[in-house]
């Protein structure tokens, strides 16, 4: 069976950006389980592992534009301190939710300046190039609750509504 629309494929992974820095993998030997076709997975990477099948490996290289996006300078906003109220020990690097006028969105706080916290909604990966290991483990048709959502239903998976 190779990757195709709606079938659950595991894969175990190493993304490592273009210094060679590993930014993540699959767990401690457990994969990464997905639904092809739902826009689960970043789209280059989807698009790269379609028909594959168990045990191929392969190496790939992720434009951002494939990825998560060009960094967007019009992403970066500067607020004044008490626009962030009920927020105790702001620092760099925090992720927080913002009301955007697009609904809310992660943002990173990049830089504290005196009364003033700039806020970044760029994704951390946005603008780099991400350089994928893959190797492809098990493949199987989705069940009908799993392209009823959209995701996969895991092992000890239960929805919380």
């Amino acid at each position: 069976m190779s990757i195709a629309q709606d079938q659950v494929v595991a894969i175990h992974y190493t993304l490592r950006n273009d210094a060679g820095e590993v930014l993540d993998s699959s767990s401690e030997g457990e994969p990464l389980t997905y639904l092809h076709g739902h826009g689960n997975l970043i789209p280059g990477l989807e698009r790269e592992l379609a028909g594959h099948v168990t045990g191929d490996k392969l190496s790939v290289k992720i434009a951002p534009a494939d990825a998560y996006g060009e960094y967007d300078a019009e992403l970066v906003q500067r607020v004044p301190r008490r626009a962030l109220k009920g927020i105790p020990n702001i620092s760099v690097g925090m992720r927080l939710q913002a009301q955007t006028e697009h609904g809310p969105r992660a943002v990173t706080v990049t830089q504290l300046q005196g009364d003033l916290v700039t806020l970044d909604g760029n994704h951390p990966l946005a603008g780099q190039r991400l350089n994928f290991e893959v190797e492809v483990g098990e493949i199987r048709a989705a069940t009908a609750e799993e392209l009823a959502h959209g995701h996969v239903h895991g092992p000890g998976d239960h929805h919380h509504h």
